[in-house]
């Protein structure tokens, strides 16, 4: 696995990271298991304390951060400096609200003779992040944040094409006071991921990323019988009823597809359009999407970041090749994308029919697949119809009807009259192939503390 700095627009490779060693894997398990030990016995002042400074470093440099996300990744400059302003809003989310999260919870016991009882949150140990490349930045805080606020420590397991941001994210919390040997980025091979697991110091692992690794790691911990909280795709159903302002619905489509460049767990897939506008809706999309411009992400001007990699480029345009082949329509839309930089033609895919197995699958990059529903029903059937259940969005005048046909859509999340959104005091999970667990807010901090009984009875003894 080689953790490489490579400039998605040209091609060039301008840093490259070794692997790390088994012994620097222990050695850093050894230090993250030390640093718990006083760690834990911090006061969530304290921690809070190192949030809040992480987040104002953060937004003090808030251009360099930035800078790093668009070079190693390819995002676009405006939606780089958005991610550093997102990961330093979690950062202060936490530092303002663990102590009151992680609070002791007494409990309202049916019958006195039970005692006094309580619950107390109590950290586990250390813990394992192993995080994706399409968002370096927020990720990270996503799990960091809350787990080093309720007293744990934390080893990093970062994508192999973002070692600098993963290195910046370790700077950032160490500047910020954290104590050394808390958060580490380690250079892991995929062995080592087995290898920390199984030490008995390490309590859990939280992973974002492919069903593919999930299912993987997800085995891995589990024959450890530690716990694990699994982020993985999604499919995000964009369902249009027939009385929703297209012209706003049309523009939410094509940003809620294209931004990141189409590389979000959580954007627009499936757009899920009623008989009775589709036609109108198509026309308006199509316009939208031809109206984004490829270009250098440093350039304020580019409106659609090229992909990550040449692999993931190829990987989809393989996966456009199997739709068509399988009897799907794919119109290219636009001008024609630079020759220079790692870049996709958006596409829009239609007549994916119910045997054709793309259908079911995620498209990581500026694909949409549009469907006709006959009506309101239809097109919940066909959001549902879906092996992945991470978000989803409706689309109509009426919001209070709305959030009735929300209700019927399986999916950790469901918005009305807006994509998938990310915020930092917002729940993010999701259920099926999407995975388990959730993070952020009371939610996310919980997965990994224990939550301890202390119950004080005191009644005569039995005999």
């Amino acid at each position: 696995m080689a953790y490489e700095t490579k400039n998605p627009y040209t091609g060039e490779l301008l840093e490259r990271f070794p692997d790390a060693t088994d012994n620097q894997i222990a050695q850093a398990i050894a230090d993250a298991h030390r640093a718990f030990l006083s760690w834990r016995e911090t006061s969530f002042a304290e921690r809070a304390a190192v949030m809040r400074r992480a987040a104002g470093l953060l937004r003090e440099d808030a251009a360099n951060y930035a800078r790093l996300l668009t070079l190693e990744m390819g995002k676009l400059v405006s939606e780089a400096t958005a991610e550093v302003e997102l990961s330093a809003a979690i950062l202060d989310y936490y530092a303002e609200h663990a102590a009151a999260l992680l609070a002791p919870e007494k409990l309202p016991v049916a019958d006195p003779a039970e005692g006094v009882a309580t619950l107390f949150c109590e950290p586990l140990g250390v813990l394992l992040a192993i995080e994706p490349w399409n968002f370096p930045y927020y990720q990270i805080a996503r799990i960091a944040a809350p787990q080093l606020s309720a007293g744990n420590t934390m080893l990093l397991k970062h994508a192999s094409n973002v070692p600098q941001c993963a290195l910046a994210f370790e700077r950032l919390l160490r500047d910020a006071g954290l104590p050394q040997g808390a958060f580490q980025n380690v250079f892991a091979t995929r062995s080592h991921i087995e290898l920390i697991l199984n030490d008995p110091r390490v309590h859990g692992v939280a992973l974002t990323g492919s069903e593919g690794a999930g299912a993987i790691v997800a085995a891995q911990a589990g024959k450890a019988l530690k716990k694990s909280t699994m982020e993985l795709g999604g499919a995000d159903a964009f369902v249009v009823l027939a009385d929703a302002d297209l012209d706003k619905t049309s523009q939410w489509a094509v940003f809620g597809r294209h931004w990141n460049g189409g590389q979000v767990c959580v954007s627009s897939k499936r757009m899920i359009i009623v008989d009775q506008v589709y036609d109108a809706f198509l026309e308006r999309y199509t316009a939208g999407v031809a109206a984004l411009r490829a270009g250098d992400p440093f350039d304020p001007a580019t409106t659609l970041a090229p992909l990550s990699s040449q692999g993931a480029a190829d990987e989809i345009k393989a996966k456009i090749a199997q739709a068509v082949a399988h009897g799907a329509t794919a119109t290219e839309v636009g001008p024609r994308v630079p020759e220079r930089g790692v870049f996709v033609q958006p596409t829009i895919l239609t007549g994916v029919s119910e045997d054709n197995p793309a259908r079911y699958w995620e498209f990581f990059g500026p694909v949409s697949m549009l469907f006709r529903a006959r009506d309101e029903d239809d097109a919940v059937r066909i959001a549902n119809d879906s092996p992945f259940g991470l978000g989803g969005s409706v689309f109509t005048a009426d919001t209070r009807h709305g959030v009735e046909v929300a209700k019927k859509i399986s999916a950790g999340m469901v918005f009305v009259n807006h994509p998938t959104m990310v915020k930092a005091d917002l729940p993010f999970g999701g259920v099926r192939r999407s995975g388990y667990g959730r993070e952020l807010l009371g939610l996310g901090i919980k997965e990994f503390v224990n939550q301890k009984l202390i119950d004080v009875v005191d009644i005569d003894a039995p005999f």
